[in-house]
């Protein structure tokens, strides 16, 4: 038998199917079966999926430059063995036998995993569960917020907007810091928002906090020796961001006033906090613990990540001017998201970073993804300009605020003392202690039973806590619902 040829698939208007076949010299008698065992390689590997239609015999014989009966031999047998099923004027269609491709063996790993991973990567943290369920529950996790009151007939109108004038620009690549546009409207939202001074210039645009986080953790974190203070209990996403960044993590305790500032370990470099509203205790961290933090910064030659978790929700008290606003040595990157103010899936965010740090960020989100969706960037820009954002985030203070109502007063009505409320003053969450009698892993097991979803204080500990709570979300719960929700958690306690 001669050398086999790769046949090319091509016919005269392109390939009927993107599958390479090689065959032998023409005049061979193995041509139908190369044919065949081809196929069914492809088949039984999964580059052919269940229902995907083969070409014609006479097209693929066309293509491949044999005749159509070598072609035919080959269906035939793949008939014969079930592969293919003749599916009328469908033609030749792959068969269901299969619910998925076959898997390939694969040796045992120990716990390390694999070691061709990088060794951050060999126990990668699991994904944290995300989206809302269907049927009868009651809602009370954290990090969900509403989403029915959103004017979403607003957005498809700056939408179309910006979609018509993003026909008439040739396509290209964006500004990876963001668009100016949006940039300007970011700088302007926080200044009335948040009292933070800045220009579009310090504005760094990303795909979310959680991007935030990863780009601030490429630029400043050393693998094994940069030792970074986390809050404990804290933000997971955030704390899987440093571990796989290779930071020295160290779980900082928090109290009422917030961060305890003089557990801070000397040698660490950067700092992690929740300052407007910690998550996920809900406590804000007094005015002389930011004093102290920022003073810890300038001594030891540290950073501080500022994460204004939720600051858009105050519903008691007056706002403590932010961290950023306060810095006067450049330490502090501030990282604002609109998921909670606006809705998750957008996946946009910003860092307004020291001018030192800057360039570093751009670059990293440069390599990342190269800049956020732009079409995403100009709706959003258009919708903080037009007030839209600042109109949304009101009306949503009063529903959260009377949510945030129901839920004390359920609380108070059905726990009794069996809760003890902690963070109340903002946000779209608040934390519980239970007396010590009680488990919050056996509650929150006996209350998803009964439909009740809630999140444990313990879930996000970096380390054993003597004392264990549960932390209710209040976004995604309307409030007609929120009493009958408690009482059913009450019968699980």
């Amino acid at each position: 038998m001669g050398p086999k040829h790769r046949r090319p698939t091509p016919g005269a208007d392109g390939p009927p199917f993107d599958l390479a076949i090689e065959l032998p010299a023409r005049g061979s008698r193995q041509l139908g079966r190369d044919l065949h065992r081809q196929l069914r390689s492809a088949i039984v590997g999964g580059r052919l999926h269940p229902g995907v239609r083969l070409p014609a015999t006479r097209e693929l014989a066309a293509a491949l430059d044999v005749s159509r009966n070598t072609v035919v031999t080959a269906y035939d047998l793949l008939l014969s063995e079930g592969y293919v099923r003749a599916g009328g004027r469908a033609g030749t269609v792959v068969a269901d036998f299969l619910s998925a491709p076959l898997r390939r063996t694969r040796p045992k790993l120990d716990r390390a995993g694999d070691a061709r991973l990088s060794a951050a990567w060999r126990s990668a943290p699991s994904p944290i569960a995300t989206g809302r369920l269907k049927g009868r529950h009651f809602d009370f996790r954290v990090g969900l917020p509403e989403l029915e009151s959103f004017p979403f007939a607003v957005w498809r109108r700056l939408a179309g907007r910006a979609l018509r004038a993003a026909s008439r620009v040739p396509a290209g690549y964006g500004e990876p810091e963001g668009r100016r546009a949006l940039r300007e409207a970011i700088a302007g939202h926080i200044s009335f928002a948040r009292a933070i001074a800045c220009r579009a210039d310090e504005v760094v645009v990303t795909a979310g906090a959680q991007q935030a986080f990863d780009l601030i953790a490429r630029i400043l974190v050393t693998p094994g020796k940069t030792t970074v203070a986390i809050e404990d209990p804290g933000y997971r996403p955030l704390r899987n961001v440093l571990m796989t960044a290779g930071a020295k993590l160290a779980a900082v305790p928090v109290d009422a006033e917030g961060l305890r500032v003089d557990r801070l370990p000397r040698n660490a470099k950067v700092i992690c906090v929740t300052p407007s509203h910690q998550f996920p205790l809900g406590v804000h961290l007094s005015l002389a613990r930011r004093k102290a933090l920022l003073e810890f910064a300038r001594t030891h030659g540290a950073v501080i990540v500022e994460d204004d978790y939720d600051g858009e929700f105050r519903f008691a008290g007056q706002p403590l001017d932010a961290l950023q606003t306060l810095d006067r040595g450049e330490a502090v990157f501030y990282v604002g998201t609109f998921s909670k103010s606006l809705f998750p899936a957008l996946r946009l965010g910003f860092v307004i970073a020291p001018p030192w740090a800057r360039g570093a960020l751009i670059a990293a989100k440069q390599l990342s993804d190269w800049h956020a969706p732009l079409v995403s960037q100009d709706i959003l820009a258009a919708f903080i300009a037009e007030g839209h954002l600042a109109r949304h985030v009101r009306k949503m203070r009063k529903v959260y605020g009377e949510r945030r109502d129901a839920l004390q007063n359920a609380l108070r009505a059905f726990c009794g003392s069996r809760l003890r409320v902690v963070g109340i003053g903002a946000g779209l969450h608040l934390a519980t202690y239970l007396e010590r009698r009680l488990s919050a892993s056996a509650v929150i097991d006996r209350a998803r039973e009964a439909g009740v979803l809630i999140d444990a204080i313990q879930q996000f500990s970096a380390a054993d806590r003597k004392s264990d709570g549960l932390v209710f979300g209040y976004g995604a719960i309307a409030s007609r619902e929120i009493a009958d929700g408690v009482r059913r958690l009450a019968r699980s306690m």
